[in-house]
């Protein structure tokens, strides 16, 4: 699978409206055939930062880059940026979330 992590800072002005000015954009891509998980979460640090932790099946990434609600993604959500968001990704084996076996929680 393709894991990919991305840093958006949002203009302070439309921090607490990010989450429902990506919905459309979120909504669209958790239904794309070949998304394992599309999630948000805001920084603690930085009411301005949010966090995009995203997964596709090996093959279904290139389809999300080229689909309609990416491109209109690409119009609309860097006028909410204060800068270009900044993204790490990698390809990994499996398809899920693995335990974190350092923090096992007992029966």
């Amino acid at each position: 699978m393709i894991v990919i992590t991305a840093k958006f800072r949002i203009k302070p002005e439309h921090a607490d409206a990010w989450p429902e000015i990506s919905r459309s954009f979120t909504e669209a891509t958790r239904a794309e055939p070949g998304n394992l998980w599309f999630d948000w979460s805001r920084s603690l640090e930085d009411p301005t930062e949010y966090v995009l932790v995203e997964a596709f099946l090996d093959d279904a990434a290139e389809a999300h880059v080229t689909s309609e609600h990416f491109k209109a993604a690409q119009a609309e959500l860097p006028g909410y940026l204060v800068q270009t968001p900044r993204i790490v990704n990698a390809t990994v084996p499996g398809t899920d979330w693995s335990e974190l076996g350092e923090m096992a929680v007992g029966d």
